[in-house]
C-alpha cells in the first residue's frame, strides 16, 4: 500500500518543468524532420513519442521502490551494465563505422547511455560511505579509478568519445564534490596535464579532423567543417524572433546535418531565435537549481550524491551540446537531453528524473 505522505511531498514542480521540456522536444523534432518524406516524419516523430511514454512509465515505476532499495544491487548493475558494453563490441550493430548499439528485434539499445546512470548510481554509494571532511585520499579514489577507467575504455572502443568523456566528467563532478584533499588534487591535475599530450595519439583520425575542424571549420567547408558552419549560420540567421515555426531554410533546404539529434538546438534557434533559446535555456537552468535544491534538502548522503551526480548529466550535455552547435566546443555527439531525437538517451533522462522525484517525495523519512 503506498504512503500517503509519499503522494503529500510529491514534486509536481520537478514534473512541470520536465513535461514543459517534452514538449519543446517534440515540437522542434518535428519542425526538424518535418522536410523530409511523410513516412520519415511520422517514422522518427512517433517513435520519439513512444520512447516519453515508456520513459513516463518507467519514471512513475521508478517512484514506487524506495531508492535506497537500489544500494544493495548497485554493484550487480554495474557489472551487467559493463557487460552489455563488451556485448556490443561483440555482436553490435554497425552502423557508420561504430559499433553502439545492440539490437532486439525492431528496437536498437545504446548501453553506453545507460552506463551514464550507472556510474552515477555506483559513486554515489561508494562515495556515501567515504564522506569525511578531511577529504579523500588517493587510496580511496583507487576504486573510482577502476570503476570509471573500465567502461570509459570500452565505450572508446566502439568508438563513442562524446559519451566516454561524459563519464569522466560525471565521474570528476561527483569527486570533487565529495572532495579531495589538497595535495591529492594538485597531484592528479600534474598528472593530467603530463599526460594530456598523449591523448591526441589515442584518438583516431576522424576525431582527431573533429578538432582541427574546431580550430579552422573554414579549412574545409565542403567537408568536416560544413556541419559546423551550417549550425552557425543556422542559429545567427534566427536572430532576435526567429523565422517562425517549420520555416527555418538552413533546416527546410537540408543544409543542416543531424538536425534531429546532435545539432536540433540549432534548429530551435532558426525557428524561434534568441527568445525562444534563451527561453530553453531557463528551462534548464530552472531543471539545474531545482535538482541542486532537492540535494539540499536531503539529508541522506547516499541521496545527496545520487541527486548531485544526475545533475551533473545533465549540466554537461546541456553545456557540451549547445558549445558543440555554436562552434565553441568540437563535435563530440552529445545529444541535448529531453529534446534530441534517440530512445536510450529518452529513457535514462526520464529514469534518472523518476529517481530525483524519488528522493524529493522521501525527504520527510530524514525530518525531525
Amino acid at each position: 500500500m503506498i504512503d500517503r505522505r509519499l503522494i503529500q511531498h510529491f514534486d509536481w514542480t520537478l514534473l512541470l518543468v520536465v513535461f514543459l521540456l517534452m514538449v519543446v522536444g517534440l515540437t522542434t523534432l518535428y519542425s526538424a524532420v518535418s522536410m523530409g518524406k511523410t513516412g520519415t516524419v511520422q517514422g522518427i516523430f512517433y517513435r520519439q513519442l513512444t520512447w516519453y511514454g515508456i520513459g513516463l512509465f518507467l519514471m512513475f515505476g521508478v517512484l514506487l521502490i524506495d531508492y535506497r532499495k537500489a544500494d544493495s544491487a548497485t554493484y550487480w548493475i554495474y557489472g551487467f551494465a559493463v557487460l552489455l558494453l563488451i556485448a556490443v563490441l561483440v555482436v553490435g550493430k554497425h552502423v557508420a563505422g561504430a559499433r553502439r548499439w545492440l539490437s532486439f528485434g525492431p528496437i536498437a539499445f545504446q548501453p553506453s547511455e545507460l552506463m551514464k546512470l550507472v556510474i552515477i548510481l555506483t559513486l554515489a554509494k561508494y562515495y556515501a560511505k567515504r564522506v569525511n571532511t578531511d577529504g579523500l585520499t588517493l587510496m580511496d579514489l583507487l576504486p573510482v579509478f577502476g570503476i570509471t577507467v573500465l567502461p570509459f575504455l570500452l565505450i572508446l572502443k566502439q568508438p563513442d568519445l562524446g559519451t566516454g568523456l561524459m563519464i569522466l566528467l560525471i565521474t570528476g563532478s561527483m569527486t570533487l564534490f565529495a572532495g579531495i584533499r589538497r595535495r591529492v588534487l594538485i597531484l592528479l591535475i600534474s598528472i593530467g596535464i603530463l599526460f594530456m599530450p598523449l591523448g591526441w595519439f589515442v584518438l583516431k583520425e576522424y576525431q582527431r579532423q573533429r578538432i582541427r575542424t574546431f580550430l579552422a571549420p573554414e579549412t574545409d567547408p565542403l567537408g568536416t567543417g560544413y556541419h559546423i558552419i551550417q549550425s552557425k549560420i543556422a542559429v545567427g540567421s534566427g536572430q532576435l524572433f526567429g523565422k517562425g515555426y517549420m520555416k527555418g531554410t538552413q533546416n527546410a533546404l537540408s543544409f543542416l546535418p543531424e538536425q534531429h539529434t546532435d545539432f536540433i538546438f540549432s534548429v530551435l534557434a532558426e525557428d524561434w531565435g534568441l527568445v525562444g533559446s534563451l527561453v530553453l535555456l531557463m528551462l534548464f537552468l530552472f531543471l539545474i537549481i531545482w535538482s541542486l535544491n532537492i540535494a539540499h534538502s536531503c539529508k541522506d548522503p547516499y541521496g545527496i550524491f545520487l541527486v548531485y551526480g544526475i545533475t551533473s548529466l545533465f549540466f554537461w550535455e546541456v553545456v557540451i551540446n549547445i558549445a558543440m552547435v555554436l562552434g565553441l566546443l568540437p563535435v563530440v555527439g552529445i545529444p541535448l537531453p529531453f529534446i534530441s531525437y534517440g530512445g536510450t538517451a529518452v529513457l535514462v533522462m526520464m529514469t534518472s528524473v523518476g529517481i530525483l522525484a524519488n528522493i524529493s517525495m522521501r525527504k520527510y523519512l530524514f525530518e525531525g
